[in-house]
C-alpha cells in the first residue's frame, strides 16, 4: 500500500507540477503589471458594476482566501458598499489562474469553463444580494502620498527592466510558493490518500455517489480549507473514488472561500447577520450550481 501510495502522490505531481510552474508566472506578471490604484477605483463606487468588476478582476488576481481579506478590507475602509466585498471575498479565493490549469489538466476543459463561470455568477448574486443589507460603510482618513499628493500607494516603484523581471519571479516562484505551498503539498497528500485508502473509497461508492454525497461536501468545505490550486486534486481523487460530479463542484467552491480567517474577519467588521447570509448564500448557490452541472452533463 505504501508503495502504490508514492506511485498515485508521483503521478499527481506529474500532472500539476508543470501546471503550477505556468500558473505561479501569469500570477507574477499579474502581480506587477496591474496596478493596485487601478483596481480601487473601479471598485469604490455604488450600483452593480463595481459588483461586476470586483467579480471578474478577483477570479484572475494571484491571492488566496486569506489575501483577499486584507484587500477587502481596504475597499471596506475606503467606503465601498457591502456588495463589491462580499463578491471580491467569493471570486478571488474560489479560483485563480493557476486552479483553472490544474483542473483543466486534472478534471477537463467542459468543467473548468464550468467552474469558471460559476465563480462569477456566484460572485454577482451574492454581491448584489449583500447591497440590500443595511450597511454604513466605514470611512477612515486617507493617507496622502508625500511624492505626487494623492493616495497612498499610488506610487508604485517601476525599475528598469530587470528590476521588474526579478519582481515577477521573486512573487511568482518565492512569495506564491510561501503563501500556498504547504497547502498545496497537503492537497496532494491527502489527494492521495483518498485514492490508495481502500475504506473511504467504499463509503464514497455506498453513501456518496447520490444526494448524501452534498451534504458532505458542504460540511467538509467548511470543516477544511484548501485553496483553489490544492483542493483540485483532492476533488479529482474523490470523484475517481465515485463521488458524483455535482458535489465535487460544490466541494471545490465552498472549500478555498470559508477559510476560518474570513469567518472570523467578517464576525468581527460586518456582524452576525452578514456573515451568516454569506455562508448560506454560498452553501446554496453552489449546490445548485452542482446540481445544475450533474444534470446538464
Amino acid at each position: 500500500m505504501a508503495a502504490q501510495f508514492w506511485e498515485v502522490l508521483k503521478g499527481y505531481s506529474t500532472e500539476v507540477i508543470p501546471a503550477l510552474a505556468i500558473g505561479f508566472l501569469i500570477s507574477g506578471i499579474i502581480h506587477e503589471f496591474v496596478p493596485t490604484k487601478w483596481v480601487e477605483r473601479h471598485l469604490g463606487a455604488g450600483g452593480i458594476k463595481p459588483i461586476f468588476y470586483s467579480t471578474v478582476i478577483g477570479t484572475f488576481l494571484p491571492i488566496c482566501c486569506w489575501g483577499s481579506l486584507p484587500v477587502a478590507l481596504s475597499f471596506y475602509k475606503k467606503g465601498s458598499r457591502l456588495g463589491p466585498i462580499l463578491a471580491f471575498l467569493v471570486a478571488t479565493p474560489a479560483t485563480s489562474v493557476s486552479a483553472l490549469i490544474v483542473s483543466y489538466r486534472l478534471l477537463g476543459i467542459q468543467f473548468t469553463v464550468y467552474i469558471f463561470f460559476s465563480v462569477i455568477v456566484m460572485g454577482l448574486l451574492v454581491g448584489i444580494l449583500g447591497n440590500f443589507f443595511k450597511f454604513k460603510p466605514k470611512k477612515s482618513k486617507e493617507k496622502i502620498c508625500p511624492e505626487c499628493g494623492e493616495l497612498a500607494e499610488c506610487c508604485e516603484h517601476q525599475g528598469d527592466r530587470l528590476d521588474r523581471i526579478r519582481s515577477i519571479l521573486t512573487f511568482a516562484f518565492v512569495d506564491m510558493p510561501k503563501e500556498i505551498g504547504l497547502e498545496i503539498i497537503l492537497g496532494l497528500l491527502l489527494a492521495a490518500v483518498v485514492t490508495v485508502f481502500i475504506p473511504l473509497g467504499t463509503l464514497i461508492k455506498l453513501y456518496l455517489s447520490g444526494f448524501w454525497a452534498y451534504p458532505f461536501s458542504i460540511i467538509f468545505g467548511l470543516i477544511m480549507y484548501f485553496c483553489s490550486t490544492a483542493s483540485v486534486p483532492l476533488v479529482d481523487a474523490l470523484l475517481k473514488q465515485g463521488m458524483n460530479i455535482g458535489a465535487g463542484l460544490v466541494l471545490l467552491l465552498i472549500g478555498p472561500i470559508t477559510s476560518y480567517g474570513t469567518i472570523l474577519v467578517l464576525k468581527k467588521e460586518f456582524g452576525l447577520p452578514i456573515l451568516s447570509f454569506y455562508i448560506g448564500s454560498i452553501c446554496v448557490l453552489a449546490v445548485i450550481l452542482g446540481w445544475l452541472y450533474q444534470v446538464i452533463f
